[in-house]
């Protein structure tokens, strides 16, 4: 159901793009910080909604399909915004293309997988994957408009490359699963197992 709260807060990450992106044509240093808490606050529903969802039992195929549609638009829209802007070096624009690279071959493998009835659970490597990629977005966002003693943009430059470096490891760890079940037909009458896909 559209209307339940986990689903609301999925749906939230999707109100939160436009927002992120606006934030980019204000200027610094509240453009910025500001763009920072949007991408954060989006960022922790990522965390929230399954986690409702699971413990009120309102998880839905919808939820499913929303949750990891929802993460990687604005991951994805997010990182265009900052290599447009050039608030990412030339260098870091490297480990961004990996991160969306392995978003798609892992969302196309996961939508081969569901025809033949078969769920790929999020690995704990994954979910800290995605802890450091959110994280480092958040310091990029901020970039220059940070402490200039902190080196903000330095430190999310460093984080996108370690969240690079874990998605290859977490994508190679998926698609080699996935290699096992690709050439199986597609089963009939079996139930789809389920699992939150969103932290991948």
């Amino acid at each position: 159901m559209l209307t339940t709260l986990p689903n609301l807060l999925t749906l939230s990450r999707i109100v939160a793009i436009p927002l992120v992106i606006a934030t980019f044509y204000a200027a610094a240093p509240l453009g910025p910080w500001l763009g920072c808490v949007i991408f954060s606050l989006a960022a922790v529903t990522d965390w929230l909604d399954g986690r409702l969802a699971r413990m009120w039992q309102q998880q839905s195929e919808l939820g499913r399909f929303l949750d990891p549609v929802a993460d990687k638009l604005l991951v994805a829209t997010t990182l265009f915004m900052l290599a447009t802007y050039d608030r990412l070096s030339t260098a870091s624009i490297l480990p961004a293309l990996v991160i969306l690279t392995r978003e798609i071959m892992v969302s196309g493998l996961r939508e081969h997988l569901a025809g033949l009835r078969v769920g790929m659970p999020v690995s704990k490597l994954a979910k800290w994957k995605t802890f450091i990629q959110m994280l480092a977005i958040g310091f990029l966002l901020i970039g220059d408009a940070g402490p200039a003693a902190i080196h903000v943009r330095a430190i999310g430059e460093v984080l996108l490359w370690l969240a690079a470096v874990l998605t290859v490891k977490t994508g190679y760890d998926y698609l080699r699963a996935g290699l096992m079940h690709i050439n199986r037909p597609a089963p009939s009458g079996a139930s789809i197992k389920t699992a939150k896909p969103s932290a991948t």
